[in-house]
């Protein structure tokens, strides 16, 4: 093939790998002149919801991809500005033949990409546009009526019947611009690679999964091959290596889901026990979690401001400015809370049993609206996902597809469960380390003693409050 051959740009948004990608591998069946293109969008970048450890993860990916795309004979172009003006201007610069992407659930994103459809359709440039970031479609997986899933046991009976596909293949000996083509984009304002500085943020933290393919597949298959034997216990201990943390790597599509989908099946067909089976299947369950709250928000968008249960659209929440700004802190004087609380503020990351307590914790003892949590872990996670992260607060909350009315998580009894030494907290909450475990799980510290280890008293009665919680939701109950 030569330079004859159609020019398509691949706009790469949360699908940044070469391997098992669904909508370049299209593109490759067309041509080999693909080039890539991210456009660094004011619209995401400004917004008060951006965690400068997610921005890290994003730039140290596009590092990766553009070496994979230049290593082909290709490149990845970068642009700073709207898409709908900066992406549909270099495509008509450049007299593509066809512009590929793949398809988002999130309302922006479905709202941008119809309008850059329909301005790159009236230059007469070709829209494709696939389905990557799911195993399947929001149409694939409906009730008999054909209607959504609002109840996830249901929609896991149907999904896991569903077929998946395997993993694409890397594509391979791309041919890149002319020279000539070289100039006209740089006139339309390609720019290198910003660092994390030059988009205005700052993060040295490091990560829990390196960014980028190669690193998301050694951690695949390290799971794979030792903590997904015991996943089903110990994914709920945050002292112990029991989750993936491959969720920053989805988040942004450093691996493909079909890779993933592709690893548990493989798995389970040489497990030698019942046991393991069960295990990979709790896996696999998770997985579908993720899926029907992506489902979830492509149907009813409306997730993504408010709340899916009518009894908490006008919800008395108390809102109490210092209780929330102690919980953001970690200064809760509830061990396991604060624990969770420094490792997110620290790390940009929290395991997911954690992840549930705290939710609860704000929610329903200090009865404070999920949506101010659901903003400030946007505003730290590395993985934050609009649809995994709404969903997870609002079924925190109560106010989701939940068919269980009312949740609430006792912190103590959740620390005696998952963290039943101490390990976690004393990792994160230094004050407490010299204690024993049992003050530490129970949370009897006494009064001296937390004066004397610099360790506030609990900002509130869990007891008291689970059933100030009750009063106002039974109250709602009548009104609504």
């Amino acid at each position: 093939m030569s330079d004859s051959s159609p020019l398509i740009l691949c706009w790469h948004r949360r699908d940044l790998r070469f391997s098992d990608h669904r909508t370049l591998h299209a593109a490759r069946q067309i041509s080999p002149r693909i080039v890539g293109v991210f456009c660094f969008d004011p619209a995401l970048l400004n917004n008060q919801e951006v965690a400068p450890a997610r921005v890290a993860y994003l730039i140290g990916c596009l590092a990766e991809l553009a070496a994979k795309y230049q290593a082909q004979g290709s490149r990845l172009l970068f642009l700073q500005g709207t898409p709908q003006t900066a992406l549909v201007d270099l495509a008509k610069a450049l007299k593509v033949d066809q512009v590929f992407w793949s398809a988002d659930v999130e309302p922006y994103a479905q709202e941008r990409d119809r309008t850059v459809a329909a301005a790159l359709e009236a230059a007469q440039i070709t829209v494709q546009t696939r389905w990557d970031q799911l195993l399947c479609t929001p149409a694939q997986v409906q009730t008999q009526s054909g209607t959504p899933y609002t109840v996830f046991s249901p929609f896991w009976k149907n999904w896991r019947e569903q077929p998946k596909a395997a993993p694409y293949p890397p594509v391979t000996d791309l041919q890149g611009l002319t020279e000539e083509e070289r100039a006209i984009a740089a006139a339309q304002g390609t720019i290198p690679l910003p660092t994390v500085a030059d988009l205005g943020f700052d993060w040295h933290n490091g990560f829990v999964l390196e960014p980028g393919e190669d690193a998301a597949s050694q951690r695949l298959g390290a799971f794979c091959d030792r903590a997904l034997s015991q996943y089903a216990e110990d994914r709920n201990h945050p002292s112990r290596f029991g989750t993936s943390q491959l969720s920053p790597a989805l988040k942004f599509g450093a691996i493909g889901i079909r890779t993933v989908w592709q690893a548990a099946h493989l798995t389970a067909a040489g497990a030698n026990s019942d046991e393991l089976r069960q295990n990979i299947e709790t896996w696999q369950q998770e997985l579908a979690w993720r899926e029907f709250y992506q489902h979830a928000l492509y149907h009813f968008p409306a997730l993504a401001e408010g709340p899916y249960r009518p009894i908490f659209q006008d919800f008395p929440w108390e809102n109490d400015p210092d209780l929330f700004t102690a919980w953001c802190e970690g200064r809760t004087g509830y061990p396991i809370i604060d624990a969770a609380m420094r490792e997110l503020n620290q790390t940009g990351w929290m395991h997911n049993r954690c992840r549930m307590i705290v939710a609860s914790f704000l929610t329903k003892d200090l009865i404070i609206d999920w949506r101010w949590g659901e903003r400030y872990f946007m505003q730290r996670l590395v993985d934050g996902d609009l649809a995994s992260n709404n969903g997870g607060w609002q079924w925190s909350a109560s106010s989701g597809m939940d068919p269980r009315p009312l949740r609430i998580f006792n912190p103590k009894t959740q620390t005696q469960k998952f963290d039943p030494e101490g390990e976690y907290i004393r990792e994160w909450v230094e004050e407490l380390r010299s204690l024993d475990p049992e003050p530490l799980v129970t949370g009897k510290i006494t009064p001296l003693e937390r004066q004397a280890l610099g360790y506030p008293e609990p900002i509130v009665d869990h007891y008291v409050r689970q059933q100030r919680f009750k009063d106002l939701y039974n109250a709602a109950k009548l009104r609504s």
